[in-house]
């Protein structure tokens, strides 16, 4: 990555989060994170895809789901963190729900459905490591009912902030901005998918923090980012934050990320490196810039860490890095 230049963002949680006047969040609350969970099976082919034919790749399995990579990745930073999802009743399910205890999550709140197997994604990847093609079924997510959510509605009077994902049920998605407002506490959120994003739309003026790719802001903002430009980017990150949310995140691929808030806005060029694996790699990102900023790291810093976790989870081998810390990315910051 070619050293970009910094603004300060001299923004602390607080700061960003006009804590004097509505919230209250401390870095000893847990983080409710809820949505999705399953397993990744994740293909990088030797060659050039050949339809209809098999394919030498070198294959690998590993705990994935957008909410469930935040959620690790929180409680691998040390945050206590809470789990609301849903998975089946089988073994994938079990072995998952082991996994993410081992890992440090709060699992309690995790609905076994026997309606639905446990979620799982499917990518394709190039040598490159670039994705060619996914498919997921995440069916289990809908029995993630609004009545689910209000039989846990004590956990968001003690909890610093919810994170969700876009796999959500709209209806459910009502009902954890309806609790969150209660409780006083921020929301921040991932799109997901572009098939998706357009749930959060109703909610954008809610949103603390929100970190799209480049295909879910322009659902968001209705309005394109040509081919991942940076400037179209922070242009359509700005007209998010007009629309009330506070922090905004666009990741742009090997363009970099784009940021804005109402006090400033930026981009950060890629880091050039070899792609081991790109999943989990905006998950990792979101997750720390969450850590940071509940640990009133300044915005500037928490975007470099991001930045740090994401390039270190590309050059990783599954959708989290086992060992990481706080220490880690300090000590290997890329930017």
């Amino acid at each position: 990555m070619s050293g970009p230049t910094w603004l300060m963002l001299s923004l602390t949680m607080q700061e960003i989060f006009n804590l004097d006047q509505e919230f209250s969040p401390s870095p000893g609350d847990p983080v409710i994170v809820i949505g999705g969970a399953g397993v990744d099976l994740i293909g990088r082919l030797e060659g050039e895809l050949r339809a209809g034919s098999s394919n030498p790749a070198n294959i690998r399995t590993s705990y994935g789901g957008v909410a469930r990579n935040v959620a690790e990745n929180l409680a691998r930073l040390g945050q206590a963190t809470i789990l609301i999802s849903a998975i089946g009743d089988d073994h994938n399910g079990k072995q998952l729900l082991f996994q993410a205890a081992e890992a440090g999550i709060d699992i309690g709140a995790v609905l076994c459905t026997p309606e639905h197997p446990t979620g799982a994604y499917l990518g394709v990847v190039n040598p490159d490591g670039v994705l060619q093609f996914a498919l997921d079924d995440i069916n289990a997510t809908s029995a993630i009912t609004p009545d689910y959510i209000h039989s846990h509605a004590d956990l968001f009077k003690e909890a610093s902030l919810v994170f969700l994902d876009a796999n959500l049920p709209k209806d459910t998605l009502r009902t954890v901005f309806s609790l969150a407002r209660k409780a006083r506490i921020p929301i921040c959120a991932d799109p997901t998918s572009t098939g998706l994003a357009d749930r959060l739309r109703p909610y954008l003026d809610r949103l603390h923090f929100v970190a799209p790719n480049s295909g879910e802001a322009e659902v968001l903002c209705e309005r394109s980012i040509e081919n991942h430009h940076p400037q179209d980017a922070i242009d359509a990150a700005k007209c998010l934050v007009r629309q009330g949310v506070d922090i905004v995140l666009i990741t742009l691929a090997e363009f970099g990320v784009v940021y804005a808030t109402s006090e400033t806005s930026g981009h950060i060029p890629a880091l050039r490196t070899t792609i081991v694996d790109p999943t989990g790699a905006g998950d990792a990102l979101s997750a720390t810039v969450i850590y940071s900023l509940l640990n009133d790291i300044h915005l500037d810093d928490a975007i470099r860490l991001g930045v740090t976790a994401a390039s270190l989870t590309l050059r990783h081998r599954g959708t989290v890095i086992k060992d990481l810390s706080l220490e880690m990315l300090y000590d290997q910051l890329v930017i």
